[in-house]
């Protein structure tokens, strides 16, 4: 049996079985999916039972958290005091994953899938990510006039993804070529449905959350990184990651919180990425492999109902950690600096400024878990495969 070296992250409450797709790319690939270890981050109201005898049947190791099994696997690693920085019922509880990652040293890289996506038939959906993790050489190198990279640029010069800044909109891009040698992240983007927030759906005349835009493979050009200096949203439906990069990759306490801030737990988690990558001189590769994103039909207005507590927060944050971890030598004291930046910060000029300050403080407390964490602890149960 080949090293059990790569965790797969996948929150689900709705299309849990879209992974009978991507190990079904796996192998048409011949990839091996015995380097796999499935997570489902679930919840109670669903069938954790059905969950575990799919990845039985399809003969790769896993396990199933829902929020009943999150708080004893906390428990069984001695950091309850720490359970409260996964939020319930939120996207956000991909940072689970993160945290078993973390404790089962075994696994060397990450990747985050949707249950809304499927990969694309004729791409090698788990060796892409890897190559791109491992690519060093010349690549497109992205930057503007904005600091902000638009990673849909070249499906349409006037569609901007989810989290991407207003006040950064009609930028000035220059495009060059550059070496890359050490990638610590690997995003795919998507065809199909664009990620866009709930104003750019309503403005491309969408009421059921999806846009009337539509992207295909042809919409695409080059695979590229931003350049140093530069920000760009990083979605976390399609993306794969370096165990090395989980310090600065807190996906925020979204949703569960008085303010309501919600839909911005991956979006800044890529800005702290991002920031930590540049201090370090490390790169986050962009393009390839597409998968296919399935937004199921929902209100418009729920969605920006959901969006709007954060949206002015969204203009500002990534200003805010701009000149935070300079000098910083690891992912660790990168992110410490990040935290402390947000957790003293005054920000009561802005709508929901006080979040800035909670999400600061949970920054902090993750940095502990982690720590915490490095001591040895039991191993949960998992989901063995069939021989």
């Amino acid at each position: 049996m080949s090293q059990q070296d790569i965790c797969v992250v996948v929150p689900t409450i709705r299309e849990y079985e879209c992974m009978r797709e991507y190990v079904a790319n796996a192998r048409e690939h011949g990839f091996d999916t015995d380097r796999l270890f499935v997570v489902l981050v679930t919840e109670a109201f669903c069938d954790t039972d059905e969950m575990a005898a799919m990845l039985d049947d399809l003969g790769v190791d896993g396990a199933v958290f829902d929020g009943t099994a999150r708080e004893a696997w906390f428990a069984e690693q001695g950091v309850s005091e720490y359970a409260h920085l996964i939020p319930a019922a939120s996207h956000a509880q991909t940072s689970f994953g993160l945290l078993y990652m973390w404790a089962n040293e075994r696994f060397d890289y990450g990747v985050f899938i949707d249950d809304d996506t499927l990969p694309h038939e004729g791409e090698d959906f788990f060796g892409t990510h890897l190559e791109n993790l491992a690519y060093e050489g010349e690549i497109e190198s992205r930057a503007s006039d904005e600091s902000w990279v638009n990673v849909l640029d070249d499906a349409d010069a006037n569609l901007y993804p989810r989290g991407y800044p207003y006040a950064a909109m009609d930028e000035d891009i220059e495009r060059k070529t550059t070496e890359v040698d050490d990638v610590v992240a690997s995003q795919g983007l998507w065809t199909n449905v664009p990620d866009l927030d709930a104003v750019r759906i309503l403005m491309d005349g969408d009421l059921q959350g999806q846009a009337q835009s539509r992207t295909s493979a042809d919409d695409f050009g080059e695979d590229f990184v931003a350049a140093e200096g530069q920000y760009l949203t990083v979605c976390s439906m399609n993306l794969a990651f370096r165990r090395e990069v989980i310090p600065a990759f807190y996906q925020l306490p979204m949703d569960d919180n008085r303010w309501d801030v919600g839909r911005f737990d991956d979006i800044w988690s890529g800005l702290f990425l991002k920031r930590a990558c540049d201090v370090l001189g490390k790169q986050v590769y962009n393009g390839g492999p597409l998968c296919e994103h399935n937004k199921a039909p929902r209100s418009t207005f729920d969605d920006l109902q959901n969006e709007v507590a954060g949206l002015e927060l969204n203009e500002h944050v990534w200003e805010v950690i701009d000149d935070a971890a300079a000098g910083a030598e690891s992912y660790h004291d990168a992110f410490a600096a990040m935290a402390d930046a947000l957790a003293e910060g005054e920000f009561e000029s802005w709508n929901n400024g006080e979040f800035l300050n909670y999400c600061g403080a949970h920054m902090r407390d993750w940095l502990d878990c982690l720590d915490a964490l490095e001591e040895p602890a039991a191993e949960p149960v998992e989901v063995p495969a069939d021989d």
